[in-house]
């Protein structure tokens, strides 16, 4: 667990599944295009649980990490942050992220992003890691590029939203510097 002066940064627990459901349903219009599948793994409450369990069950066998950020004063989900894809022999894990709407250009993402390169740098010691974003995602980009991401190149037709046409993604990447 991560706590700063603005949230806290840990695990789902069991009892998160209503705020989680919340959140997500909350949020449904802007995650519906990059974020999909936890969108429809949140619709119900039911969803919500099982989704944390399998969440939980990834961090016991270090193939994900998905943490809430928490609002300090409430304890309400403001959003996910998330390392994915990890290869371990590489040291390589991928980023997303997604906060809640009233939370947007407060430097909340950028502030849990760089928790969590901490800890995937210092507790998992991973050597790089990579967030890809699409160019019209600006609050992604920037999230990145103020957390000493390094634009690396273009990843062609690398993300295909649901029923729509593959897009373009940007990747940024940041090595460990120790």
């Amino acid at each position: 667990m991560v706590v700063t002066e603005n949230f806290i940064l840990d695990k789902l627990k069991q009892d998160d599944a209503q705020k989680l459901h919340q959140f997500m349903m909350e949020n449904k219009e802007r995650f519906k295009v990059f974020f999909p599948v936890t969108l429809s793994n949140n619709e119900t409450l039911e969803k919500s649980k099982e989704y944390i369990e399998v969440k939980n069950s990834e961090m016991e066998k270090r193939t994900n990490f998905t943490f809430a950020i928490r609002a300090n004063d409430s304890q309400t989900i403001v959003g996910l942050v998330i390392i994915k894809k990890i290869d371990w022999t590489a040291g390589l894990g991928e980023l997303a992220y997604c906060i809640r709407g009233f939370y947007e250009e407060k430097g909340l993402s950028t502030k849990a992003v760089k928790a969590l390169s901490n800890y995937a740098f210092n507790e998992l010691k991973l050597k790089k890691l990579q967030i890809s974003a699409h160019k019209t995602n600006i609050g992604s980009v920037k999230v990145a590029l103020n957390n000493g991401f390094i634009w690396n190149k273009i990843l062609k037709n690398e993300f295909t939203p649901i029923n729509e046409t593959p897009l373009d993604m940007e990747l940024y990447e940041l090595n460990n510097e120790k």
